[in-house]
């Protein structure tokens, strides 16, 4: 059995095959989601609600850079705050893990691991959009 293929199949194969070589890995192997989600835990919001969550992106940073993870820090603390805020934390000083510093610990013990397999972004990587902060602007500077 003999296939025969036009010259026009042949450049169609070609072009195909020319594009699937000259693609570049990076836009073949992009993270699907780059963000870790922080989950504040304490009293009721209304009595049925214990937690409250939020994802933090972290598209527009390049965690390989210690100003990236500086940044990425600082979105889950203000975030921890935020949220322990809402669920009615006011600055506990007891003796036991308070809302925000549970929070805060198991997104860093999260983004630690993260960070140890980022490898830098290269050349070619453009940020993703800016982070949108759940708080309002006027908020984290008084905190």
């Amino acid at each position: 059995m003999t296939i025969r293929l036009s010259r026009k199949d042949l450049w169609l194969i070609a072009g195909v095959a020319l594009l699937g070589i000259s693609t570049p890995a990076p836009l073949l192997a992009q993270p699907a989601d780059e963000e870790i989600v922080v989950t504040s835990r304490y009293g009721p919001v209304p009595d049925s609600v214990k937690s409250l969550s939020q994802a933090i992106s972290y598209r527009d940073l390049d965690l390989s850079t210690q100003s990236g993870r500086d940044e990425m820090r600082h979105r889950i603390k203000l975030t921890a705050r935020y949220l322990c805020d809402k669920l009615g934390e006011g600055g506990s000083t007891a003796p036991a893990p308070s809302c925000q510093q549970e929070a805060t610990d198991d997104a860093m013990k999260r983004i630690g691991t993260i960070e140890e397999t980022f490898s830098p972004r290269g050349t070619a990587w453009v940020a993703g959009p800016a982070w949108s902060a759940p708080y309002p602007a006027d908020w984290a500077p008084r905190h």
